[in-house]
């Protein structure tokens, strides 16, 4: 892995961790899934107007309009409007954790479900990221946790490891931009009708919100994207999920920094060790492959 696909991996993981401290300074003051939907729709017509820009064309390969469908729906549309809803209830940092378990629940549905062969020091690390999970959440369920909340971001994540396996075929063909720009539109889409049928739209308009919702348009809503399906053609999906690892520590950090959110020992022992299974898990699989 070069220099400057680490210098992404580190970019990447920085900005989709301070996802959760935007989010949950925008739910504070908007419905969610109605921010979202224009969130999406604005970087929606950012990222086609780059493309357009850049030259590329709307005519995608057959993988790319699958995996674009499939992107949309399952990470923009499933996972971030899930996690949007819960971060109503609960803490970033609680969020950043749970989603940043993807690549433990990857290895876990290969390992059960599909039959793969994972090495021992794979095991090993799932193992010791579900440890590492038990051990944040027996502090925070003592603590009263809200349990909707949780599930929807457990839910979140499930279907964010289905968007993870839809990038290889988005990665490939060229129009990469395109292809930002249009699985966005498909996130505004359905978020928007779900909105629509399920919220009342009340707006307190304010200066935080307002930075908050610039900032996820334009940092983890397109630049984040780009990157990940960038990082993807370049070294693979498995080596770039490796850069997971860093989620948890950067997810916590940026939290309490920015929202004052409370960390405990526990906390800080289950994010390390969650963060080991995950580094470990992915470099069973990398040596796998």
């Amino acid at each position: 892995m070069d220099l400057r696909s680490v210098g992404m991996g580190l970019l990447f993981a920085l900005i989709w961790s301070s996802a959760f401290t935007s989010a949950r300074i925008i739910v504070a003051d908007a419905p969610p899934l109605a921010s979202l939907a224009l969130r999406f729709f604005v970087s929606g017509l950012i990222g086609v107007a780059i493309a357009r820009a850049l030259g590329q064309s709307w005519n995608l390969t057959r993988d790319q309009w699958r995996a674009t469908f499939v992107f949309g729906l399952c990470q923009n549309a499933i996972y971030l409007g899930l996690n949007f809803v819960a971060m109503q209830t609960i803490e970033a940092s609680l969020a950043s954790i749970i989603a940043s378990t993807m690549p433990l629940m990857v290895a876990l549905a290969g390992w059960i479900v599909l039959r793969e062969k994972l090495p021992p020091f794979g095991i090993v690390g799932l193992i010791l990221g579900v440890t590492g999970v038990a051990i944040i959440m027996s502090a925070r369920l003592s603590g009263g946790v809200d349990i909707y909340g949780i599930s929807l971001c457990l839910i979140a994540a499930a279907a964010l490891t289905v968007a993870t396996l839809s990038v290889r075929g988005a990665s490939s063909g060229g129009n990469l931009m395109m292809v930002v720009g249009l699985q966005m539109f498909v996130g505004a889409g359905a978020l928007a009708v779900t909105s629509a049928l399920t919220e009342t739209i009340v707006v307190n308009p304010t200066p935080e919100l307002f930075i908050a919702f610039i900032y996820t348009t334009l940092a983890p809503g397109l630049l984040a994207t780009w990157i990940w399906f960038s990082l993807v053609a370049r070294i693979g999906a498995v080596r770039a999920a490796t850069f997971h690892f860093l989620n948890p520590f950067f997810g916590v950090a940026i939290a309490a920094l920015l929202l004052g959110e409370r960390l405990t020992g526990r906390d800080i022992a289950g994010v390390a060790i969650i963060a080991i299974g995950i580094l470990a898990v992915q470099y069973a699989r990398i040596q796998k492959t």
